[in-house]
């Protein structure tokens, strides 16, 4: 560990049941363990981590609450469901966690089951607000490359989509118009201003691929919160991805002039709005395959293309901060493809979605049982 490396938390979202069906549990869930909190629909259900430099205490951090949990479930013959998605046959029927819950009542009422997905929310500890807002300029920029690396949703109702990521095609992204940031001012006015005309309920209810995180926001800022990956059940490919994304802004910190996308891209501040909503669409639709803008130059080229040449760009500062090793996972990716493109070549063969996720459930558990 580097005493340059950023602060890392994660936000990790599950789903429960048996390995053929949703089994809602996240009210008894969250009575049991002190660090699981319910989710608007019972089926999900989230735990936190605390904030670390070092990437092996993060790695405890996320896998001991699974295992615990994992026992839980077992004990009533339940399991963790690597799916971002809904994937085994179910009626749309929203399960509410808290009835007596004004912020979970609307939800339902607006948006149904689209919201009953599952994902983990990467934090970066970053307490310059100017490097804050430039960070979440350029990840914004590349975080399809991100939901590409994560993609686990292919399946919605039992039946294949036409999506890697179902997750991100469903998600209601809120508001449906979210600008690029000059500054900390700028952000303060916009939420302001959508909280008045009621396009968010409160500050919680700004659901995007990213945004500035708080202990009192709008106001009080320290991190970049990643919203837009899917559910890794891989905890190595987890902490690659994190890695990347940590290298990705300290490399920015280091070349403010030339990787803020406000200084350094052809398009314009909207113009780029329209660009990235367009690529993280791609991205959930086909992932490492997607044709993608790039933010810089509006020239197109495929994801893993894109990825495979931010690793060489990254290539000196993962040696600097000794970080070389945590990537590898994501090479892996590159080469044999992401958990929805190997789901789908195992759908493609022959195997139904609840022996696809028995078989991935199987992994999880051996994983786990041979980590320290």
């Amino acid at each position: 560990m580097h005493n340059d490396n950023l602060y890392k938390g994660f936000e990790v979202e599950l789903f429960t049941g048996s390995q053929n069906n949703h089994v809602g549990v996240s009210d008894d869930i969250e009575k049991t363990f002190s660090n699981f909190v319910k989710e608007p629909d019972n089926r999900n259900v989230e735990y936190i981590t605390n904030p670390e430099k070092d990437y092996k205490v993060s790695y405890k951090n996320l896998l001991e609450p699974r295992k615990h949990l994992r026992q839980w479930l077992s004990n009533r013959n339940l399991t963790i469901i690597p799916s971002s998605t809904l994937c085994f046959k179910h009626n749309n029927v929203f399960q509410r966690s808290d009835k007596n819950n004004i912020y979970h009542q609307f939800i339902e009422d607006k948006y149904g089951i689209s919201i009953a997905t599952s994902s983990v929310h990467i934090n970066l500890g970053i307490d310059n607000l100017d490097k804050l807002f430039a960070a979440i300029r350029l990840v914004r920029c590349e975080a399809s490359l991100y939901l590409s690396l994560s993609a686990s949703s292919p399946f919605l109702n039992n039946k294949i989509t036409n999506n890697h990521s179902q997750r991100w095609i469903q998600f209601p992204k809120t508001p449906y118009k979210v600008p690029f940031f000059n500054n900390h001012e700028n952000y303060i006015k916009w939420i302001d201003e959508n909280l008045k005309k009621g396009n968010m309920q409160n500050i919680r209810h700004f659901w995007s691929s990213i945004r500035p995180n708080g202990p009192r926001r709008p106001h009080d800022l320290d991190r970049l919160e990643l919203r837009i990956c899917d559910y890794v059940s891989d905890i190595d490919l987890l902490l690659a991805i994190t890695a990347l994304l940590e290298l990705r802004v300290i490399h920015l910190f280091e070349n403010m002039k030339t990787l803020d996308p406000a200084v350094n891209s052809k398009f314009s501040m909207d113009q780029l709005i329209t660009v990235c909503d367009q690529n993280e669409i791609k991205a959930a639709q086909s992932s490492l395959d997607a044709e993608l803008i790039h933010w810089r130059d509006g020239k197109k080229v495929i994801c893993r293309e894109w990825i495979k040449n931010l690793l060489v760009d990254l290539s000196l500062t993962a040696e600097k901060f000794n970080m070389v090793n945590l990537l590898k996972p994501i090479y892996k990716v590159l080469e044999e493809g992401n958990q929805s493109m190997n789901w789908i070549r195992q759908y493609n063969e022959g195997l139904s979605i609840e022996e696809i996720m028995k078989y991935t459930i199987e992994e999880m558990i051996k994983t786990e049982e041979g980590s320290i």
